[in-house]
This record gives C-alpha cells, sequence and structure tokens, in this order.
C-alpha cells in the first residue's frame, strides 16, 4: 500500500505539471508565498491501522536567493480521535525560475506530534512549482518524513511519513521576471533571449553599433568595418595577415609580408608579379622575368634582362646595345673613336628645305645608336652645304637641318639627353671639295657630328669588333 500511494502521488504531479505547461509564465518573481493545500498522509502502522488520511497544511516561503528558499510548512492529519501535526523548516532549491514548470528539492527537520507525544522529525523530497498567472503558481510534492517511534515490545525505530502535497501558491513582492537579465521585464521585452552581457534599448533588443552581428556589452571591438568577419567576441578576423578583414579582402591568400591596397590585394607598381613589400628590385622594367624576390633574370649576363634580352646567348665579353644584342664596332663608331667626328653626306633633305628625307633615318639611327653608348660625349651637329645660292640663305639652311637632325635623334632615342648636343649651321664657309663640279658639291652637304671633349675619347678609346651572328 505503502508503494501505491507513493506511485499514485507521483503520477498526480506529474499529471498536474502537463496540464499546467502551457499556461502563462509568472510575470514577476515573488519575494515571499504562501501556499494552502493538502494532500494524503501515510502514516506508520505503529500508530494506527488506519494509515492512510487525507491532511490540510501549507506552506510559507521567502526567497534567499534566485534558486533558493527558505519554507516552513505544516501538515495536520486525523485518523479516529488521533491527530497527527508535523511542523518543520525546509530549504527548497528550485532548478530554474525562469520556466513555467520548475522542478525543486526539499529538505529539513521540525517536530511531529501526535497526542502530547512531540518527536523530532527529519525530511526530504521533491516537487514541481507550475507558474499560472500574474504570482500564482502551483505547488505539488511528495516528502518522506522520519521520525523514532517504539514498537509493540518498547522497540524505538525509525518510522518513515510519506506525505503528498497540492495546493495553490500567492506570491507577494519581489519583481517583475526578466529571463534574459537585461533590465527589461519579460512583459515588455521584444527579445527575450538577449545574451547576458549585452547592452539593450528600451524594447529589450541588442544595440549593435557596428552591425558586426554582435552585441555591444559583448564587443571587445568596437567600429568594425561594415562588411568584416568577426568572431564571438566581435573582432574582425584577418586570415593572411595583411591588415584588411575577412569579408572585405578581395585577395584573401596574400602572401606574408606584401603590401596591399584597400581591398587587400598586393601592390606590385612595376607589374613583376611580386608584390611590393617582397620585391628587393623595385621598379624592374616592363617585360623582364624576375626570380622569386622580384630582381630579372640575366641568364648571359649582358645587363639586359631576360624578357628583354633579343639577343640572349651573347658571349660574355661582348658588349650590348639596348636590346642585348652584340654591338658591332661599325665603320662610323671606329670614325668617332679615331677622329673624334662621325661625317654623313648621305643625309638628304628636300630641296631647299630641313625637312629629312625618311629614307635617311635608317643612317641616323645607326649614329644615334653608337652616341647611346657614349653618354659622357659633348657633341655639335654641323650643318654644311655647297656653295649654291646666297650665302645668308645657305647660312640659315644649314641651321635649319642641323637642328632637324638633332631633333629626330632626340625623339627617336629618348635615352639621349638633349643637352648633349648643339646644333650650328656653317652653310658654305667650310668646304672640303670643290664647288666647281657636281661631285665637290655632294661632298660639300653633309652633316658633321663633331665631339667637343676629345679628352673622353682619349680616357676609353676602345676598338672592338664583333662578327653578326
Amino acid at each position: 500500500m505503502h508503494g501505491t500511494l507513493t506511485r499514485s502521488w507521483i503520477a498526480l504531479v506529474l499529471g498536474f505539471a502537463a496540464a499546467a505547461a502551457p499556461a502563462w509564465a509568472q510575470e514577476q518573481e515573488p519575494l515571499v508565498w504562501v501556499a494552502p493545500g493538502g494532500g494524503m498522509v501515510r502514516l506508520p502502522e505503529q500508530l494506527t491501522n488506519d494509515r492512510d488520511r487525507p491532511s490540510v497544511g501549507g506552506i510559507l516561503g521567502i526567497r534567499l536567493v534566485p534558486h533558493l528558499a527558505l519554507e516552513g510548512r505544516g501538515h495536520h492529519a486525523k485518523t479516529g480521535g488521533l491527530a497527527v501535526n508535523h511542523g518543520e523548516g525546509n530549504l527548497t532549491w528550485f532548478l530554474t525560475w525562469e520556466r513555467r514548470v520548475a522542478p525543486y528539492l526539499t529538505a529539513g527537520a521540525g517536530v511531529l506530534r501526535q497526542a502530547r507525544d512531540n518527536r523530532l522529525a527529519l525530511n526530504g523530497g521533491g516537487g514541481l512549482r507550475v507558474a499560472l498567472a500574474g504570482k500564482v503558481a502551483l505547488r505539488l510534492d511528495v516528502r518522506d518524513v522520519s521520525f523514532k517511534l517504539a514498537d509493540a515490545g518498547g522497540e524505538e525505530k525509525y518510522r518513515h511519513t510519506i506525505e503528498a502535497f497540492g495546493g495553490l501558491s500567492f506570491g507577494l513582492g519581489g519583481k517583475p521576471r526578466d529571463t534574459d537579465l537585461d533590465g527589461i521585464p519579460d512583459k515588455r521585452d521584444a527579445c527575450p533571449a538577449t545574451p547576458a552581457g549585452a547592452r539593450v534599448d528600451s524594447r529589450g533588443c541588442p544595440i549593435d553599433g557596428d552591425g558586426d552581428g554582435v552585441p555591444d556589452g559583448i564587443d571587445q571591438c568596437a567600429a568594425t568595418p561594415r562588411g568584416c568577419r568577426v568572431d564571438r567576441n566581435g573582432c574582425p578576423s584577418d586570415e593572411d595577415a595583411d591588415g584588411v578583414c575577412d569579408g572585405s579582402d578581395k585577395c584573401p591568400g596574400t602572401p606574408s609580408g606584401c603590401l596591399v591596397d584597400v581591398t587587400g590585394c598586393p601592390l606590385d607598381s612595376d607589374g613583376d608579379g611580386v608584390c611590393e613589400g617582397l620585391d628587393r628590385c623595385a621598379g624592374t622594367a616592363k617585360g623582364c622575368r624576375v626570380d622569386a624576390k622580384g630582381c630579372p633574370l640575366d641568364a648571359d649576363g649582358d645587363g639586359v634582362c631576360d624578357g628583354l634580352d633579343q639577343g640572349p646567348d651573347t658571349p660574355p665579353s661582348a658588349r650590348v646595345d639596348r636590346r642585348g644584342c652584340p654591338i658591332v664596332v661599325s665603320e662610323k663608331e671606329t670614325e668617332l673613336l679615331d677622329t673624334g667626328m662621325i661625317r654623313l653626306q648621305n643625309v638628304n633633305f628636300a630641296t631647299g628645305k630641313a625637312d629629312i628625307d625618311v629614307d635617311s633615318y635608317p643612317v641616323l639611327d645607326e649614329v644615334g645608336d653608337i652616341l647611346l653608348r657614349w653618354p659622357e660625349l659633348r657633341v655639335e651637329i654641323g650643318g654644311h652645304t655647297d656653295s649654291r645660292g646666297s650665302a645668308e640663305m645657305n647660312l640659315a639652311l644649314s641651321e635649319a637641318r642641323a637642328q632637324a637632325v638633332m631633333d629626330y635623334l632626340v625623339s627617336a632615342f629618348p635615352e639621349l639627353q638633349p643637352e648633349q648636343f648643339t646644333a650650328m649651321g656653317y652653310g658654305e664657309t667650310k668646304p672640303i671639295a670643290d664647288n666647281a663640279t657636281e661631285l665637290g658639291r655632294a661632298k660639300n652637304r653633309r652633316v658633321e657630328f663633331r665631339v667637343l671633349n676629345t679628352d673622353v675619347l682619349k680616357r676609353e678609346k676602345e676598338k672592338q669588333t664583333i662578327l653578326p651572328r
């Protein structure tokens, strides 16, 4: 019978809990409560044969901390002319206050009075607190009460009384329920599951000033740029450590050490494929092939990088031009080295004008290539005519033609510096042949490139002939 009563009350408690679960949660957490009610008591056989009796009683409680309360309990049962009263003080631990159905455990000590006999009684049990509305809740529990009682032979042993209780709890005092502890009562909280520590607005919803998904108060990196991915602390992640956060980084696999732009992509001002920060040879010419450090490759060691070198297998001792091709010391360069002058008699102009005939460009290009190899020379470009026409006209025409030659060379060869050259017109004043014959006049119509600082030629004079491939 003892087990049957216990099982019946446990089933009753669970049934009430299931029925009450959909009810409203309390809007306030009461500070003090009183719970009148009743139930059943199973008395020891040493007291009465009529063991299972109805009882009345109640609970008076006060909350000490959020989940722990001090409760006074009382039960009164009567069997025949025998009254049994049980009063106790208990500590009750509620596993939760936040949910509608709150299980709890209770234990304590008190006095069981039968007739005029008072005995120390210990008890322990558990139950459910089911929130209904406002500060009203349903209390259901079952406890085992133990006390010493003598049997028919006079031997005292601990006997057990099972008490089952149900009642309505009416709360007093306390503050409005705030399940997520954000300072906004649940009945006004539009966001009831706010994480602990988050700052909220007047509606109870988290504030997120930088819009990164981590509320202010929890966010340890305020003012995160828009679009950045962040960790749970609100701090931007940057897997390639280039200073541009993931999410905004358009080049997420940037090698360590590269300088990047605002989008996280490597800077490469010389376009050699090696980013700034790792490039040890900044300013590499466009088109050069480079090594992993960004420095130009030069397989034949001729000073012209691979990729631009049009003569990639130049012998080690050969001088090369700007294209990397071996320099052939021509008659004109030999003439320059031996005499300090190059004389051109096949530069043709329009009759009576300073317009250079396009057929003369290759001749001038050959001279330009030679002068590129001698950047220290100061050169006078002299224009000469034959004696036909007036002396004044010939002087002006020769000066204009010298200037036209100079302008062509500086334009066709940007590496040449204009300050290296001067243009002079001599007209018919310095003939080198007889103007009375056609052959003599042809020789007098000429352009001369004369070195002004001949000491440079004397110091570095060199003759070298390399046969073309």
